[in-house]
């Protein structure tokens, strides 16, 4: 039997006016705090780095079952320039034979997956995220998906869609693409005021981004997404209220609003940006409030945390019915419940292991030269982690938790959550713990005490709106996924 599904959004459990009352600057300043995006529990930086290429070449045995199917993640990490807002594993470069080098050394991955999976697993959903896939020509992208046919089971039955830059769009591109069987592309939008653009390193005005949508509806696609990012330098509640509405005009599917990470410890690329143009938690927060009550005033349903549907899309229904689901590509209506990720940096999600492959492009050839699954390690869940990890996933995907899922005792739950309800962020009700109108824009701070692991890398007060936060191991970098698939 189903557990309650109990869920906050648009329709079901507050109105418009209370969805969007927003939280006050006090309240804001005291969850202004970094935490992870939970597309993972535990998140990145927690993980225990196990297992090696051996262990998971043996794990992977379980896949070659003829009844198994998966969702599959291909990363092309290239791009033909630097956008300075990126926080990609992204490789610069405008020569064509690199990616033809990177092609042929992922065919030799994809040999060795085959060898250890002993089977051809049904490719339930794929997609392709970067870098940018479509800066890849023509010849290399049916190369791509011929090598990905001849290791899994790709057809009419999978649901296929793909990162594209506007800037790199063509018609004969996107035919191709159709043809190859993608239905959904994902435009990197970003901003589309001249003065953001110029800031960020990516001018694509308006127009060019109308030209693209039209193309793509033209050659038959059924999934148009946006990203959009919030907190970028320059941008003023007018501007990112002229973006929203530009985007709107052009009637994407689905869209999703990120907020900028400005991590230049990390992407030194950054460092270009000045600081001073940035703008503070208190405008940055005003500026996502402003678009999710455009977002919604146009008829969008809001998803998780950051994401938006039409009210007859896939990942709406699945938010209605329970069946929505968060892993490495963002929300999903998981088709699968296992995820394989193949190329430089990509992450696996596999019967209770999270493996991930080597972030830097050197180093992930030299592994496979070397004849040897390139991966730097993982994580292997333990059954703790299991109950926390779907109970964090219900959390950031329904805006409540039903007690069924309580990953401790109702006694401990209600203290852990006291300083929330005293804020006014959740109530407690016989069937769980539901967000209200406040605490729905702070599910990633409401998900801070079903983490074991967060005591452990903060002294902060879990009590203390959750900054992205893109910080990662040493050894292990959380690669970009696309957001909207």
């Amino acid at each position: 039997m189903r557990d309650p599904v109990m869920v906050t959004h648009r329709g079901a459990g507050m109105s418009d006016s209370e969805m969007l009352a927003g939280i006050s600057p006090e309240l804001l300043a005291r969850y202004d705090v970094a935490g992870p995006r939970y597309t993972s529990y535990p998140a990145v930086p927690d993980w225990n780095k196990a297992p090696d290429a051996a262990g998971w070449a043996a794990h992977l045995a379980a896949l070659g079952a003829p009844d198994t199917s998966i969702a599959l993640y291909v990363h092309l990490p290239f791009c033909a320039s630097q956008c300075l807002y990126c926080g990609c594993n992204a490789t610069v470069t405008t020569r064509a034979e690199i990616v033809d080098r990177y092609l042929v050394r992922l065919r030799i991955e994809l040999d060795m997956l085959s060898r250890a999976m002993g089977g051809r697993p049904r490719v339930s959903e794929m997609h392709w995220g970067g870098g940018t896939p479509n800066f890849l020509n023509d010849a290399q992208l049916a190369t791509l998906h011929d090598v990905l046919l001849s290791t899994f089971e790709i057809g009419t039955h999978t649901e296929s869609s793909l990162e594209a830059d506007p800037r790199l769009v063509t018609r004969s591109q996107l035919r191709l693409l159709r043809q190859l069987g993608f239905t959904r592309v994902s435009f990197g939008v970003q901003d589309l005021d001249a003065v953001v653009q110029q800031a960020i390193g990516r001018v694509q005005p308006r127009a060019m981004v109308q030209d693209a949508v039209t193309l793509a509806r033209e050659e038959g696609f059924t999934g148009i997404n946006f990203d959009l990012i919030y907190g970028l330098p320059h941008q003023t509640p007018e501007r990112f209220a002229a973006t929203v509405s530009d985007s709107l005009a052009m009637h994407p599917d689905r869209i999703a609003c990120f907020g900028y990470a400005h991590v230049p410890w990390m992407r030194a690329h950054q460092r270009r940006i000045d600081m001073q143009s940035l703008p503070g938690a208190t405008a940055r927060f005003s500026l996502f409030r402003d678009a999710v009550q455009r977002f919604v005033g146009a008829g969008y349903e809001w998803i998780g945390i950051d994401h938006f549907a039409r009210p007859d899309d896939a990942l709406t229904q699945a938010m209605r019915s329970g069946a929505l689901h968060r892993n490495f590509m963002g929300y999903t209506t998981q088709h699968s419940p296992h995820l394989l990720g193949v190329g430089v940096s990509a992450i696996s999600s596999v019967n209770g292991w999270f493996v991930q492959n080597a972030p830097r492009l050197g180093e992930w050839q030299r592994r496979l030269e070397a004849g040897v699954l390139p991966v730097i390690g993982g994580h292997i869940l333990t059954s703790d982690d299991q109950v926390r990890g779907a109970a964090i996933a219900h959390l950031m995907c329904h805006a409540a938790l039903p007690a069924t899922r309580y990953p401790d005792d109702k006694a401990t739950m209600q203290a852990l959550y006291s300083p929330f309800v005293d804020d006014g962020l959740v109530t407690f009700e016989d069937s769980g713990l539901r967000a209200t109108a406040q605490g729905r824009w702070l599910l990633r701070n409401l998900a801070f005490p079903l983490d074991a692991y967060r005591a452990r890398r903060h002294t902060a007060p879990i009590t203390a709106i959750a900054k992205d936060d893109l910080s990662h191991a040493p050894e292990i970098v959380a690669p970009r996924f696309s957001r909207a698939v």
